[in-house]
C-alpha cells in the first residue's frame, strides 16, 4: 500500500495544498485570495450569453467580476441565445489567453452572480485522498516550497532506475522523453519494459503536479514495442486522470489526451516570460517570515527585509500574522532576495 501525505500551507495571500505519495510530490493546488471566485474549478454561476460562435460550436458567457468571459461548448441542437441567462459550472480554470471552460446546468434566472464557490483547497484534497488529515505549520510550508521547485522543473532523473524523464509543454502539446541507461548484465528487453513502465508513471506524476492537460506525446525507450503492453502501462500510469490513450506509432511515440482542469502552476506563479511575478515574490516574503515565526517562538519580533515593491504588497499580508511579524523595504536588496532577522 502506498504511503500518502497531505499538507496545507495557509499563508496570507495564498493557500497551498500538497499531496505526496511514497515520498514523491503528486499534486500542488494553489488558491490565491485575489483570484475571481467565478473562475475557480467547480464554481456554479448564473452567467449571461454575450456572444454565440457557430464556427466554434460554443458561446461566450459573462460570469461577472474581473477576467475573461467563460467558454461554453454548445452541442448541435442546443439553443443558446445572446442575452439570456444560463446556470453554468466551471470545468476548467483559465489558462494562457483562454477563459474558464463551462458546463451548462440549465436556464438561469436573475442577475449575473456566483451561486456557489468551487471547493476550497482542503475540500479538494479531501476529494483526492479522503480521510487523510493534512499536516500544517512549518512542515507544510517546506513541503509546498519543495513541491513548487519540482513543479517548475522540466524533468527529473531517477538514478535507482537509470531513468531520465523530461516533460516540457509547448503551445500545441506536452512532450515527454524517457531515456534509459541499461545496466550491464541485465536482460535488455525486460529492462526496456521496466524503464517504460516507470517512465510513464513518473511522467504522469509530474504532469499532475504541474496541473497540465491536453495532448501528450511520449517518446518511449525502444521502437519495437508491443502496442497492447504500452497501452496497458499508460492506462495504469494515468489511472484516475480521465486519460484517452491513443495509438503507438512505429517510431515508438505514444499519444494520449488529458482534460484540462486547473490553472497550470507556472501560470499562477510566473509572469509571461517565466520570471516570478511580483505577487508571488511578495507572498514568498510572507511565507518565509511565517516559517521563521513558527520555528522561533521566543524572539519578540522578526523582520523580513526585501525590495520595496515586494514590501509594499507583503506588509499588509504580514500584518495578519500578528505583532511579531514585520516587513521592511530595503532598496539595497534585489528582487526575490529576503533577509530575516530579529528586530
Amino acid at each position: 500500500m502506498s504511503a500518502i501525505e497531505v499538507y496545507v500551507d495557509d499563508t496570507p495571500g495564498e493557500v497551498r495544498g500538497v499531496v505526496a505519495r511514497d515520498g514523491r510530490f503528486e499534486r500542488l493546488i494553489l488558491h490565491r485570495e485575489g483570484d475571481p471566485p467565478e473562475h475557480r474549478l467547480g464554481a456554479r454561476v448564473v452567467g449571461r450569453v454575450i456572444e454565440r460562435d457557430p464556427a466554434l460550436g460554443a458561446a461566450f458567457i459573462d460570469l461577472g467580476g474581473e477576467g475573461r468571459a467563460g467558454f461554453l461548448p454548445v452541442s448541435k441542437g442546443e439553443t443558446v441565445r445572446e442575452g439570456e441567462a444560463v446556470e453554468v459550472e466551471v470545468t476548467a480554470e483559465p489558462r494562457e489567453a483562454k477563459g474558464p471552460t463551462l458546463r451548462c446546468l440549465g436556464p438561469g434566472t436573475g442577475s449575473v452572480r456566483l451561486i456557489a464557490p468551487g471547493p476550497s483547497v482542503v475540500e479538494h484534497l479531501d476529494r483526492l485522498v479522503p480521510g487523510v488529515e493534512p499536516v500544517r505549520g512549518a512542515a507544510a510550508i517546506r513541503a509546498g516550497q519543495a513541491a513548487e521547485a519540482e513543479a517548475l522543473a522540466s524533468g527529473e532523473m531517477f538514478a535507482d532506475w537509470g531513468l531520465d524523464v523530461a516533460v516540457q509543454r509547448t503551445r500545441a502539446l506536452i512532450a515527454v522523453d524517457i531515456d534509459h541507461a541499461p545496466r550491464p548484465g541485465r536482460d535488455a528487453r525486460k529492462g526496456r519494459a521496466q524503464a517504460n513502465r516507470q517512465g510513464l508513471a513518473q511522467a504522469a506524476r509530474i504532469i499532475r503536479l504541474k496541473g497540465w492537460g491536453g495532448l501528450v506525446v511520449v517518446d518511449l525507450v525502444g521502437t519495437a514495442l508491443d502496442p497492447a503492453e504500452v497501452a496497458a502501462m499508460a492506462r495504469d500510469a494515468f489511472a484516475g486522470d480521465e486519460a484517452t490513450v491513443g495509438p503507438l506509432s512505429r517510431f515508438g511515440l505514444l499519444q494520449l489526451a488529458l482534460p484540462w482542469r486547473t490553472r497550470p502552476v507556472e501560470e499562477v506563479l510566473n509572469e509571461a516570460g517565466g520570471r516570478r511575478s511580483p505577487l508571488t515574490r511578495a507572498i514568498e516574503v510572507v511565507r518565509r517570515l511565517r516559517h521563521e515565526l513558527l520555528c522561533d517562538t521566543a524572539t519578540p519580533r522578526l523582520v523580513a527585509r526585501c525590495a520595496p515593491d515586494e514590501a509594499a504588497v507583503a506588509a499588509p499580508l504580514a500584518a495578519r500574522l500578528g505583532p511579531r511579524a514585520v516587513v521592511r523595504a530595503d532598496p539595497d536588496l534585489a528582487a526575490g532576495h529576503i533577509v530575516i532577522s530579529e528586530d
